[in-house]
């Protein structure tokens, strides 16, 4: 394939929003391997290899991976019946990397949003909240978080939470462990590129290698794009790019202002609607005065519901009917009826009654 050809390959990335961040990387990673020559590809291939666990009850499948290849080398019992395979441990040459990888059915995966101020301590806050965000304890699970990217300024930051139960997957890890080649990553079908369910403190410390695939990769995609660009265009997207900075600050800084002048307007404007409710609201003790002078000796009120003006009585009288006139010669109240039917009460004789009126009279406290 002519360099031409690979460019061509490498143009070929999705876009839009359709397009997922992994899918995007994983493209971009297969493009510039196909720019870089084909002992080069190797090379990577055979130092970046990849030995995955796939369990099963008691029992794991073990395939390798280097590049694209995909080649079985055996299985493995949480027992020691079954050795591990040469290929997974560790000796003169790299080891390879060893992923667990986990059921799908045996991940727990959801998305929470939470107030972007917590992106700087991200991972304390995912901790202490777990319980909240999920029906576990921190303690008795695996997990791991991907915080998704959004628009600069957003109130909100979304994030991707996976959990495993920890008993499900600290068999294979021991197992692992105990045969001198313990697990790099824990990871499922499905996974973002980064996702490591395993602990940070858990995982084991490897050698820094100088000649990654993601550190070739990189220098690959540096040198493409310095083939690409040039100093002035660089230079003129650089001043235009400080230019719509200052806009955008400059714009941000008036829409605060604007938004804090509409605040200290609307608290005005509620201040002055609480005191002007508070004066047009009818004065609820000049109500009980008029009840109390004008209801008869022989008439008790049970409850009394007041809202906004329309005021509900009930209670017995021995004359209910008599109370409508009564009380519609109070000043301040119209609108007297009766919500039901008067009913007797055969053990005292009297009546039972349920009026409902408007009272409007402000008065003085």
């Amino acid at each position: 394939m002519s360099l031409s050809d690979r460019l061509k390959f490498l143009a070929q990335l999705p876009n839009g929003p359709a397009a997922g961040l992994d899918d995007i990387d994983r493209l971009v990673r297969r493009s510039l391997l196909v720019c870089l020559p084909i002992s080069v590809r190797r090379f990577l291939a055979h130092r970046n290899r990849r030995l995955v666990i796939e369990p099963e009850e008691s029992t794991a499948r073990l395939f390798l991976l280097a590049g694209e290849e995909r080649e079985p080398v055996g299985e493995l019992g949480l027992d020691a019946a079954i050795p591990l395979p040469e290929v997974a441990r560790s000796g003169k040459e790299r080891s390879p990397t060893r992923v667990l990888m986990m059921p799908r059915e045996d991940i727990l995966t959801r998305s929470v949003s939470l107030p972007s101020q917590v992106r700087a301590n991200l991972p304390q806050v995912i901790r202490f909240e777990l319980d909240r965000l999920s029906p576990f304890q921190a303690g008795d699970v695996l997990y791991d978080f991907l915080a998704k990217p959004g628009p600069k300024g957003a109130p909100r930051l979304k994030v991707d939470l996976a959990l495993c139960r920890r008993d499900l997957a600290d068999a294979w890890v021991k197992r692992m462990r105990d045969a001198g080649a313990p697990i790099d990553r824990i990871a499922w079908e499905g996974a973002w590129s980064s996702a490591n369910l395993l602990p940070p403190a858990e995982r084991p410390k490897r050698r820094l290698d100088l000649f990654s695939v993601d550190k070739l990769l990189w220098a690959a995609m540096a040198v493409l794009i310095a083939v690409v660009l040039i100093g002035p265009l660089w230079q003129q997207k650089r001043i235009a790019d400080a230019l719509d900075a200052e806009v955008r600050r400059s714009r941000v800084e008036a829409v605060a202002v604007d938004d804090l002048r509409q605040e200290l307007e609307r608290a005005r404007l509620g201040s002055t609607a609480v005191l002007r409710q508070k004066l047009d609201e009818p004065n609820i003790l000049v109500l009980l005065r008029e009840l109390s002078d004008r209801i008869p000796d022989d008439t008790w009120i049970q409850t009394l519901d007041y809202n906004s003006g329309q005021v509900e009585l009930r209670g017995e009288s021995g004359q209910a009917t008599a109370l409508i006139a009564l009380l519609e010669q109070a000043p301040g109240i119209d609108e007297v009826s009766f919500r039901s039917p008067v009913t007797q009460v055969p053990q005292t004789g009297k009546e039972r009654f349920n009026i409902s009126l408007r009272f409007t009279l402000a008065g003085e406290e």
